[in-house]
């Protein structure tokens, strides 16, 4: 099986059951693996196998429900969806304000002036192109879903509209039906116009709102440029579009221009603005040899790079790719809703007409009058939009916000389980150090020329190839230490290096080293390099001939940043623990020193897994983080896996949080977006629950017998707009909201 996981854009949806009926048709499918249709961003993330249906297939099934999904690289691309979006806003726009210019003289003579001549003809001729023309998506709508034996928000808004419509039509027609019974001809033109108008409002409302929870995922388009400059073939500059950024290319760049693929830089150097990737707002220096991001912002200077991944490889659209993935992935909680949603609309329909029936037993004269309004006003208030955006928009905004702060969520599952967490555990070496080695200090001898000395230890370790020797270069590099020549450079098998410098020989190794040339160690090195072994960190020497000149301390230091995030989520209640393949001496230091109070050294990839597994075991919900290929199989066993920034793909892929920085205070941050957002599905689906639990009975009329309240259809479909509106408003607060 070749399976391919792809996010489509769906077009005319309105509510949940709509949402529903795509979803069903496309899981119904031979070759489709999951698919999940989310009504709030409009889009279909669909999992299938590409040797059993293609995207034209898939087309054509959408396309049987009476909706379309945009499958082809040309109408699937954001330029092209943002154009379509920008046009269907138009159009709902202009139908909402001519069915606003129509209905308000409609409601005008309805409540005011029924008196004057025709008025009842007036008031047709006013109610139709609203109900028939600017309202005709409703019963467009109603009609497919009824071919398919389904029913959703069209079809109660087209029943309720539609009877009231007829209804009044058929009594302007033939009043006689009912006076000569005695009885009242009511026509019902404005609450059909008004219930249509009100919708129509709630709509085109709605959908600003909705399209304020894509932000940031547009923000995150906005980042690539649409040209760049390159070098061809004769070494000159020449404008081309992004497309056409092949790999190998020499991309020029700009003081104050985005970078546009991923690369290496080959010559010049700046500082790049790595926001976007890291959430951190200082630039980071770059220089030849440094990799570059697309995406990310030149600042300062002017430089060259080869381009190394471009197209959908490059790590922003990565990033963009997970960002939709996640957003059109659903929380555990939605799929309770979509039950509900699919079964609420024949039972509100049945409601409807119980209502009827139960008004025409109870009142033989007015009753058919009052419970045909009370039927058309429980069809309009009961429809289940609030229901179906409560949890999508809520986790929209939510995985925008953490796309914004540098936490990339793989899916809506992930960010709703997070708040649950009771347990975090760490990998040390990358997570909670800084994962490279670094000169921790340096001693020297008494009388020694340091300043000399240290010109002669940084030029003999630039000569060498040990893992260590870089970090001490890079030490002395930073200090600005100049080079000297070296002469005679030779390597000492497992002990370390020697070099010739002004007629003196100089060694720069291990102990066993000093050792074996029979060069003495003055008393205070000795004891200065016992400590720093017994805080588990290595030591190297600089001796001469003779005797021993310096000694230096090498280690994985621990991030600034470790304690304060164990310390925050220790605040919040959760469990902090510590596993590595390194050293008892060192793990219990570095544990210590970071606040840890669990940990187990000498870990090997199972024992990490077989430890999170016997926290799970003890009942609780286990965060991962770690950043190397050693800590996936714990990923993979833990509730919520974490990948640090800067870590290694296959910890990526496997994690259901990506954090871009390699920051731990990110950990809490991500705990926090998920409580909040937690929060926020369950208020929303409070209010949209709760207002179809007082609204249905208010509409059936359950007031009247008290003081003889009816509810206006016109009020129930601006409550209807309302309880929509209100839940996208909800979850946009989210994006205005602080995550410490």
């Amino acid at each position: 099986m070749s399976a391919i996981k792809k996010t489509f854009p769906v077009t005319d949806m309105h509510c949940a059951a709509c949402a529903l009926t795509v979803e069903k048709a496309l899981n119904e499918q031979k070759g489709i693996v999951k698919a999940a249709v989310n009504l709030s961003n409009n889009t279909a993330l669909v999992e299938y196998d590409s040797e059993t249906i293609n995207p034209a297939q898939i087309k054509q099934a959408v396309k049987k429900t009476g909706y379309d999904i945009l499958v082809s690289d040309e109408e699937n691309n954001p330029a092209k969806i943002e154009a379509l979006n920008r046009k269907r806003y138009a159009s709902l726009r202009l139908r909402t304000i001519l069915s606003v210019v129509f209905t308000v003289p409609l409601v005008a003579i309805g409540m005011l002036a029924m008196d004057i001549p025709n008025a009842n003809y007036i008031m047709w001729a006013l109610a139709t192109p609203v109900v028939l023309i600017f309202g005709r998506q409703f019963f467009m709508g109603a009609w497919m879903q009824a071919k398919r034996f389904n029913a959703s928000m069209d079809t109660l808004v087209a029943l309720s509209t539609g009877i009231a419509y007829l209804f009044s039509a058929f009594n302007v027609l033939y009043p006689e039906f009912w006076t000569d019974e005695g009885l009242v001809p009511h026509v019902y033109f404005e609450a059909s116009a008004g219930v249509i108008t009100f919708i129509l409002l709630g709509k085109l409302l709605e959908e600003r709102a909705k399209s304020n929870t894509s932000n940031a995922l547009r923000k995150l388009m906005d980042l690539m440029p649409d040209e760049i400059t390159r070098l061809n073939a004769k070494g000159d500059e020449e404008s081309v579009l992004l497309t056409a950024v092949m790999v190998n290319d020499t991309i020029v760049v700009r003081p104050g221009e985005k970078i546009a693929v991923d690369g290496e830089i080959i010559s010049g150097e700046s500082w790049v603005n790595e926001s976007m990737l890291t959430g951190e707002p200082m630039p980071a220096e770059k220089k030849t040899g440094d990799r570059v991001t697309g995406g990310t912002i030149n600042q300062t200077g002017h430089f060259l790079f080869r381009a190394e991944k471009v197209g959908s490889d490059t790590l922003l659209a990565q990033i963009i790719k997970k960002v939709q993935e996640a957003q059109g992935s659903k929380a555990p909680v939605q799929k309770l809703v979509d039950k509900i949603a699919g079964i609420f609309v024949p039972i509100v329909i049945v409601a409807a007409l119980i209502t009827l029936g139960t008004w025409m037993l109870a009142d033989p004269d007015d009753g058919f009058s009052h419970g045909l309004m009370a039927m058309v006003t429980v069809l309009v208030i009961a429809c289940p939009c609030a229901l179906g955006l409560a949890t999508p928009t809520a986790i929209i905004v939510g995985i925008g916000k953490g796309a914004e702060n540098g936490i990339l969520i793989k899916d809506a599952e992930s960010l709703e389980t997070a708040h649950k967490i009771t347990a975090v555990v760490l990998d040390k070496t990358g997570t909670v150090t800084e994962g490279r080695p670094v000169v921790t200090d340096i001693v020297w001898k008494a009388g020694a020329d340091a300043a000399m000395l240290s010109s002669v230890l940084y030029s003999i370790e630039l000569k060498s190839e040990h893992p260590l020797a870089s970090s001490i270069a890079s030490f002395f590099m930073e200090l600005g230490t100049q080079q000297v020549n070296i002469r005679s450079f030779d390597s000492i098998t497992g002990s370390g290096v020697t070099g010739l410098y002004a007629g003196n020989i100089y060694f720069v190794g291990s102990r066993k080293l000093l050792s074996d040339m029979n060069i003495r160690v003055p008393d205070a090195l000795a004891a200065t390099a016992s400590e720093w072994l017994d805080s588990g960190h290595t030591v190297v020497w600089l001796a001469d001939h003779s005797q021993a000149l310096a000694a230096m301390s090498i280690a994985d230091k621990i991030k600034v940043e470790a304690v304060v995030a164990v310390t925050t989520l220790k605040q919040m209640g959760i469990e902090v623990c510590m596993l590595t393949g390194d050293n008892s001496t060192t793990a219990g230091l570095i544990a210590r020193e970071a606040g840890i109070e669990h940990y187990i050294a000498e870990c090997t990839p199972a024992n990490k897994a077989d430890y999170v597994k016997d926290l799970q075991e003890k009942g609780y919900v286990v965060a991962m983080a770690g950043d190397g290929i050693n800590d996936s199989q714990a990923l993979a066993q833990a509730d919520i896996s974490i990948a640090m920034g800067q870590g290694t793909d296959i910890a990526m892929e496997v994690a259901g949080m990506t954090l871009m920085s390699s920051n731990l205070t990110y950990i809490p941050r991500a705990i926090v977006l998920s409580q909040k957002t937690v929060r926020l599905i369950r208020q929303n689906l409070f209010w949209a629950f709760i207002y179809n639990v007082i609204g249905i009975p208010l509409a059936a009329g359950a007031l009247y017998p008290v003081n003889g309240f009816l509810l206006n259809p016109m009020i129930a479909g601006a409550a209807m707009a309302l309880s929509s509106i209100s839940v996208v408003s909800n979850s946009l607060r989210l994006k205005w909201s602080r995550l410490e």
